[in-house]
């Protein structure tokens, strides 16, 4: 038979299930005497010295928790279904959640690296992504003709104008600090789930 990994976190509802399972001393005699091999309830009772409904009650919890299984029905004598419990060949494991709060501001951390680099990025390709005339081209400067030694009238290649960009830093701050914002809520939020848990 394979044994089970099982890995529980506190505050699950099987590590629960399980808690309350084994918090009785009769459950943990139960469990103890099952190691020697599978037994009736009949078998428990005599050997416990205790009624069969608190057995059988103990029983009921431990298969709820998963820690016991059927693994055999006979009948009796008078044709009644006796079932035969043991011992679930599994191992488990109690392990921390597996989010702590070290995990969440380093995740938040990486986030915020995003936004500084988006923010960064927006800076870079603004000029280009947003027209200074307001209605979608680029407003161009033309420079003025300026006549040259040979008589041929030369123009220089039109400049694209940026003064207007000066304005627009609000834009990129706002985008700065909307991602920010975003960010701080997320982890209050994060941080708050984490604590109800």
């Amino acid at each position: 038979m394979t044994e089970e990994v099982i890995v529980l976190q506190p505050g699950d509802e099987r590590a629960q299930k399980v808690a309350r399972a084994i918090a009785s001393q009769t459950a943990n005699d139960i469990l103890h005497i099952l190691q020697e091999g599978p037994k009736t309830a009949s078998d428990l009772t005599g050997v416990l010295s205790i009624p069969m409904g608190t057995v059988k009650y103990h029983i009921e919890n431990l298969l709820e928790a998963g820690l016991l299984e059927v693994s055999e029905t006979r009948y009796s004598v008078k044709g009644r279904e006796v079932k035969v419990y043991s011992l679930k060949d599994q191992l488990l494991i109690v392990a921390p959640r597996d989010k702590n709060i070290r995990s969440i501001l380093l995740r938040y951390a990486t986030l915020f690296v995003v936004v500084v680099f988006a923010t960064f990025g927006f800076y870079i390709l603004q000029p280009l992504l947003f027209a200074a005339g307001g209605n979608g081209e680029m407003a161009i400067q033309e420079a003025p003709l300026v006549e040259k030694d040979i008589g041929i009238m030369a123009q220089p290649a039109p400049s694209a104008d940026y003064s207007s960009f000066s304005g627009s830093h609000e834009a990129i701050i706002a985008f700065f600090m909307g991602g920010c914002m975003v960010l701080i809520l997320l982890l209050i939020y994060e941080v708050y789930l984490w604590k109800k848990k």
